[in-house]
């Protein structure tokens, strides 16, 4: 989907959805573009938010249907949008002020080429066993990684995480790259039973969707060596929000933190929540594999997905995540 896609509505605090949204430049428009939504003396605070339909928005949405954006007297306004991508625009003119589970190689990039001087609010998942694959179909002639070389894969975004991170495992097993074509993740399942593509490099929870619905197989997982446990995403605002809304994203902060406490303690409120703001169903919420969520941010742990984009050349020059960290 572009920018120009009809979108999910604006979710209060509260949970509650609001007037059906058209498309993310009218709603945003709507919005204004001052760049200052939230305040910063103490008050109650507006934070709009634009999230992805992804197992790495859990925190999001379990902060908010517990209250604990309340607690803290901030009203955070969640749209629904399908790629990172999408909300670039939106982040620079200061219709949105955070970008959750936002892809970091996007952001990234666009700080490396002066299009947005972005901050990180907190980190929204890492790599961790299975909750991203790649994909074949159930009777497909692809066995084994070295099969793909030159064969079309599925991915979200062309020359972003996916196949950074991809192209870093078939390095370690000596084996060539495969041919990438960019799908939304909502249309993978479509494109591979279709044969459109011969494989689908996809996240969780279209991973299991796909899987079930389509009985397709696991070619390999995704985050396993060298790439485990790399940060993939996180929250993402730019210097002008943060300085003008210090307080209010400290605010922020904390009650992303005590999400990420209460699913540390119950597991099962992630599975739960996911099937509230993606197709997931139920029953999927339960079998699927999670990413990890931490509770505050590492740099160094960063450091290790920029270090890998100038290894790759998708910089022109060193990133600093510290530099970078909304303290």
């Amino acid at each position: 989907m572009t920018v120009g896609a009809a979108l999910r509505p604006w979710r209060s605090g509260s949970g509650k959805a609001a007037a059906a949204a058209a498309v993310l430049v009218l709603v945003l428009a709507g919005c204004g573009g001052d760049g200052d939504s939230s305040s910063s003396g103490g008050g109650r605070a507006t934070v709009r938010v634009a999230a992805l339909p992804l197992s790495d928005c859990a925190m999001l949405y379990i902060a908010q249907e517990r209250g604990l954006f309340e607690k803290e007297g901030l009203d955070v306004r969640v749209q629904q949008i399908q790629q990172s991508l999408q909300a670039l625009p939106a982040l620079s003119k200061g219709q949105i002020d955070m970008v959750a589970s936002a892809n970091y190689v996007t952001y990234f990039q666009a700080q490396d080429q002066g299009t947005l001087d972005i901050r990180i609010v907190a980190e929204a998942i890492r790599a961790a066993p299975r909750m991203m694959d790649v994909l074949v179909p159930k009777d497909s002639d692809i066995k084994t990684v070295a099969d793909l070389t030159g064969r079309k894969v599925a991915v979200n975004v062309l020359n972003n995480v996916q196949s950074l991170t991809f192209d870093e495992i078939l390095a370690k097993q000596g084996v060539g790259r495969p041919v990438y074509r960019q799908i939304p993740f909502p249309q993978m399942g479509a494109a591979l039973d279709k044969g459109q593509v011969d494989a689908v490099h996809v996240v969780e929870p279209y991973d299991s969707s796909i899987q079930d619905e389509l009985g397709a197989r696991v070619l390999v997982d995704a985050a396993s060596a060298p790439v485990e446990s790399i940060p993939l995403s996180g929250y993402i605002t730019t210097k002008r929000f943060a300085g003008r809304n210090a307080d209010a994203l400290d605010r922020f902060q904390r009650a992303l933190k005590a999400a990420v406490k209460l699913a540390d303690a119950d597991p099962s409120l992630v599975r739960e929540v996911l099937p509230t703001y993606t197709k997931v169903t139920e029953e999927q919420a339960e079998k699927i594999d999670l990413p990890v969520y931490p509770a505050t941010v590492d740099a160094q742990q960063i450091a290790r997905l920029t270090a890998l984009m100038e290894k790759r050349k998708m910089l022109r020059k060193p990133v600093d995540p510290s530099t970078l960290l909304v303290k």
